[in-house]
């Protein structure tokens, strides 16, 4: 559904080399690596903010460099790792910016996006918050109305830039959980990129390791999460085994 060919890209120094790999349709992809890696300018670059130097990024096909934002948002919604409003919105306010690649010049929002809204609000147990200044959340209710907002935005693909930094461990969970329920009640297809190997190991069906702009290893979780590429990774040893309740991966490092 979602590919990268050959994607390379540069600034002043190169930042992403030949990299390839691909999404499919209600999967949740997970992208790990190191500070620097390459991992949100790749994900500025599969949401078409930014033209690859070299290869291409192809939704079902077509080539995301060729589309116009307004279709590009009608596809995939962006959740970054922190979202600053620059004015007191409310909550549903920002929840109904989702719905702005389906108004014309100057429309304003109707009924149907209001209740588009509400139903991406119950989605992420936000409808609470509705009348709320977005300002005066916490760092977990705010990026689940962020995540609403993106349910509003009825993309099919969701892109999560380090959708839990900062977060306490009780809304990591929560946020978890969350991105766990819209992927099997909505088949909303996901790539997570993360720094926290067990969120990844925990709800990613596959992941890709990308390390200096390459990627380092890609496919299932269970066959890529391992102590020799987390050692290549990252440079640490770690401990990986099965949770004996839970029977997920579990990563324990062990140092450097």
């Amino acid at each position: 559904m979602l590919r990268a060919d050959n994607v390379s890209f540069a600034y002043r120094a190169p930042v992403l080399d030949d990299v390839s790999f691909e999404v499919r349709r209600g999967a949740i992809v997970g992208l790990l690596g190191p500070n620097g890696a390459g991992k949100t300018t790749l994900v500025r670059i599969l949401d078409g903010m930014l033209a690859p130097t070299s290869g291409r990024v192809t939704i079902d096909g077509d080539e995301v460099a060729g589309m116009a934002r307004r279709v590009v948002a009608r596809r995939v919604a962006v959740v970054p790792q922190e979202t600053h409003a620059a004015f007191d919105f409310t909550a549903i306010e920002i929840v109904l910016m989702g719905r702005y690649p389906y108004l014309g010049p100057l429309q304003l929002e109707g009924p149907d996006d209001l209740r588009v809204a509400r139903e991406a609000m119950a989605a992420t147990g936000t409808s609470a918050f509705e009348n709320r200044s977005f300002a005066t959340l916490s760092g977990g209710e705010k990026q689940r109305v962020v995540i609403a907002s993106a349910i509003a935005q009825a993309a099919e693909i969701l892109l999560l830039d380090e959708p839990t930094a900062s977060l306490d461990v009780r809304y990591q969970l929560e946020i978890a959980s969350l991105l766990v329920r819209l992927n099997q009640n909505r088949g909303t297809t996901m790539l997570l990129s993360t720094h926290d190997l067990n969120l990844a190991a925990s709800i990613c069906s596959d992941l890709v390791l990308l390390r200096a702009g390459r990627v380092l290893a890609a496919g299932p979780s269970d066959e890529v999460l391992t102590a020799d590429t987390i050692r290549r990774l990252y440079d640490v040893d770690a401990e990986v085994s099965r949770h004996a309740r839970t029977g997920r991966l579990t990563v324990v490092p062990l140092g450097r």
